[in-house]
């Protein structure tokens, strides 16, 4: 007999293989679930026990299907982004399918860029990159999942926007959507209350609804997985070393022409053709640069991928995809972006190349700082 097990909470088909995916169950908690009778996949045990929402990914038609959702519904749309991959994360396309609904942009993590930057010129930032893709947020509005205080802050303009309807919470995977969420709750629900399946009666498939004191809804959305980020070619081991935690240091290069550096083993900066100037890397404090003669960088790139220029590690590079070359002339300051990794601010008038692996993206944007 091989009927399908369902999770009691979200309907969702109950598998044991795959953590990222949704059902995901350990197959030590699946018996024991068998034998009392309740199956609980984990994001919703998490949810249950720890007043917690894993994030969930979902393929890029369930999620078209999701926001075509969106434009029959009068509600609030918070659209979270990743002020650290801000491209990699926006969702280009949302303002073809929300209707007439408002869009509150949200960049998060803010708590890791330097302190030197300014909020105000952020905000600014934020909003020139939205309009070229089209998007025309209501406001844009900076926080850290990490600190209450923003949090607070951010559900005051949540209230102030949504006028009296549900809100939709929408983002792509690792943008920190999920830990946002938990912090609401805990502003909302209480952190000491077990949140129990029955305080959350939209808890399918596909969202999750957190009731809201008028009788209306925030609903978590899964994330959409853009396949141009560095994260979907990496362990879990080596996420923790490039999403940086704390505030980033910057690290200043004086370069020749001809010179590159190497950002681990996961991308290439070469500066091509200009004079002598200053290049600012902008990428978490554990990665580890290295600098070396643009006419060696291939064969020091295949010397040493997988020891002194990782991740990746060793036992990933056989798998792990060719660096592909993108080459840009700057005519003022400007940032060379590695979706998902971070960028390098080119101070000067110069031709230089961004390498990264084959499928993730580099652009080159007006300078953040």
């Amino acid at each position: 007999m091989n009927e399908k097990l369902q999770c009691i909470g979200c309907g969702t088909v109950i598998q044991t293989t795959n953590s990222n995916e949704l059902g995901y169950t350990p197959k030590t908690v699946l018996e024991k679930g068998l034998e009392s009778g309740e199956v609980y996949c984990q994001r919703c045990f998490r949810l249950r026990h720890y007043n917690e929402i894993q994030d969930v990914s979902l393929s890029d038609d369930d999620f078209l299907r999701l926001l075509n959702e969106l434009g029959q519904k009068e509600a609030l749309i918070v659209n979270v982004v990743d002020i650290f991959d801000f491209s990699g994360s926006l969702i280009p396309s949302l303002h073809r399918f929300v209707g007439n609904n408002p869009i509150l942009l949200v960049g998060n993590k803010v708590d890791i860029l330097p302190k030197s930057l300014k909020k105000t010129k952020m905000v600014q930032w934020m909003k020139e990159r939205a309009y070229e893709a089209g998007l025309r947020p209501i406001e844009v509005l900076l926080t850290s999942a990490k600190k209450a205080n923003e949090m607070k802050i951010l559900l005051e303009k949540i209230e102030e926007h949504r006028k009296g309807r549900d809100v939709y919470i929408v983002g792509v995977t690792n943008v920190g959507k999920s830990t946002l969420i938990n912090q609401i709750i805990k502003n909302t629900v209480g952190i000491k209350e077990v949140i129990t399946t029955s305080q959350f009666p939209g808890t399918t498939l596909d969202k999750i609804e957190i009731p809201l004191e008028d009788g209306h809804y925030l609903i978590d959305t899964p994330g959409i997985i853009h396949r141009h980020q560095m994260a979907h070619y990496l362990e879990k081991k080596d996420l923790r070393i490039i999403a940086p935690s704390k505030e980033i240091k910057p690290k200043v290069y004086q370069l020749n022409e001809g010179q590159t550096l190497f950002l681990g083993g996961l991308a290439r900066f070469d500066f091509v053709k200009g004079h002598r100037s200053s290049f600012i890397a902008y990428v978490s404090n554990d990665i580890q640069l290295h600098r070396t003669k643009l006419e060696k960088a291939d064969d020091f790139y295949k010397k040493h991928k997988g020891g002194l220029l990782q991740p990746p590690r060793s036992d990933e590079i056989n798998i792990f995809p060719e660096l592909v070359r993108f080459e840009f002339s700057v005519k003022e300051k400007t940032d060379i972006v590695f979706a998902g990794l971070g960028w390098i601010t080119v101070t000067r008038p110069a031709v230089v190349s961004g390498w990264a692996p084959k499928g993730v993206h580099v652009l080159k944007r007006k300078a953040l700082v």
